[in-house]
């Protein structure tokens, strides 16, 4: 397995519409491997292909709290097809968006139809802190980051933020 470069915000990359997969064959399951792997090692609870620079309807997931048991999740091309009109807040944070934080409402709960780790339809029923990283990740596949959410000011303050924080480290 491969430790993938995590693309951060400011790049146009991060707002493209990621393209459904066909199947999911050899290709797609050592992709999803390399994007745990990845999100284990940075570390973070979900990450989608887009994130890593392939612009493929993929996401993973491990919202285990537990130390050392591992729960990882995989999603090929998910549908939300329910979401509740309830909604609930987390603070969520990204890997793309570093070290910043915000309070986000999503829907509490959600369907959602995907393709497993070895291609197969299964419908999930989420609610929580899955539910929502759920909605997160399949934001990324439509080009959408948590700080789309926030007041102008508030995500022109991060941006402006992420890019000094860029081009310092361009420099190094």
């Amino acid at each position: 397995m491969t430790i993938k470069t995590i693309i951060t915000e400011p790049n146009p990359l991060l707002r493209q519409v990621s393209k459904p997969v066909d199947q999911v064959g050899k290709e797609e399951q050592i992709l999803m491997d390399d994007m745990l792997e990845t999100m284990y090692d940075a570390p973070g609870i979900g990450l989608a292909a887009i994130q890593v620079g392939v612009p493929k309807r993929i996401i993973v997931m491990d919202i285990s709290k537990e130390e050392g048991k591992k729960e990882p999740r995989y999603f090929v091309n998910p549908v939300i097809k329910n979401k509740d009109s309830i909604k609930s807040t987390y603070e969520e944070g990204c890997l793309s968006v570093p070290n910043q934080f915000a309070e986000i409402d999503r829907p509490s709960k959600c369907e959602v139809e995907y393709l497993d780790y070895h291609g197969k339809k299964q419908l999930l029923k989420a609610d929580g802190l899955l539910a929502t990283c759920i909605q997160h990740e399949m934001d990324h596949l439509e080009g959408v980051l948590f700080i789309d959410y926030l007041s102008k000011l508030k995500k022109s303050m991060i941006i402006k933020k992420l890019s000094k924080l860029k081009s310092n480290t361009a420099v190094l």
